[in-house]
């Protein structure tokens, strides 16, 4: 009994903790709801600009003017809320973590949620009026250019994960060299390689024109190059402290 006490006591303050996150992003959600329609004309205004004039988007379901645009806040809310559930998931785990695993694990868990929103404001400012003025501009004489609008929340979300994801790569690699599993000599002498992967991935993800591809290959590319420098600055660090 005195064994699984600790163990119950554990599973109840995580309970409490997913409880208050949970708690905390259907208030963001119920606070955003009222303007579901406005900002899926925010998230939508990228692919409207480029529309030719008469030229609007579509709902093919019945239900999709409802339920497409509380998809989209809801994503907003769990952006908006993304800090007080990870303070929340770190108030549970931190507790049982040694002071040289929360000096690494913070910084990593921090940057990567900053990077992976700065990925999807890259893709949302940049790549998006870049995207949709290509198809704009490919669109053959007399075909109406207008979209679903739960194929275009599709589109988008694929999109801004895809970027995400991508600019974790520096995460990533810091996260790589610091559990030995790759040194900085090889970090550097992978270069060649990262670069012709970077176009690769970039031409999976992105549409078939040459300007979108490079605008992921090129921070692909500069966000490794990011991470290396962070881990040749952590090592440089770490040889001071042990003089």
């Amino acid at each position: 009994m005195t064994e699984q006490q600790p163990l119950l006591a554990h599973l109840i303050e995580l309970r409490q903790r997913l409880l208050r996150a949970l708690i905390g992003f259907f208030l963001g959600f119920a606070a955003l709801f009222h303007w579901s329609g406005s900002i899926y004309h925010l998230l939508a205004r990228p692919l409207l600009e480029h529309l030719p004039s008469g030229s609007q988007m579509i709902a093919i379901e019945v239900t999709a003017p409802f339920f497409v645009p509380m998809k989209v806040t809801m994503l907003v809310a769990f952006l908006l809320t993304l800090p007080h559930t990870l303070y929340q998931l770190w108030a549970f785990v931190a507790p049982g973590l040694y002071s040289h695993e929360k000096r690494l694990i913070l910084p990593l868990v921090v940057s990567s949620m900053v990077l992976f929103v700065v990925g999807m404001a890259f893709a949302y400012f940049l790549v998006f009026p870049v995207v949709f003025g290509f198809m704009a501009g490919v669109t053959p004489t007399g075909v109406a250019m207008m979209t679903d609008i739960d194929k275009y929340l599709s589109f988008v979300m694929g999109m801004f994960i895809a970027f995400g994801m991508a600019f974790e790569v520096p995460v990533v690699v810091v996260l790589l060299a610091k559990i030995g599993v790759v040194s900085l000599e090889g970090l550097r002498k992978a270069r060649s390689y990262v670069i012709v992967g970077a176009f690769i991935v970039a031409a999976i993800i992105t549409p078939p024109d040459v300007l979108s591809q490079t605008m992921l290959a090129v921070p692909l590319w500069l966000l490794y190059e990011v991470g290396i420098l962070v881990v040749a600055l952590m090592q440089r660090n770490e040889r001071k402290v042990e003089a």
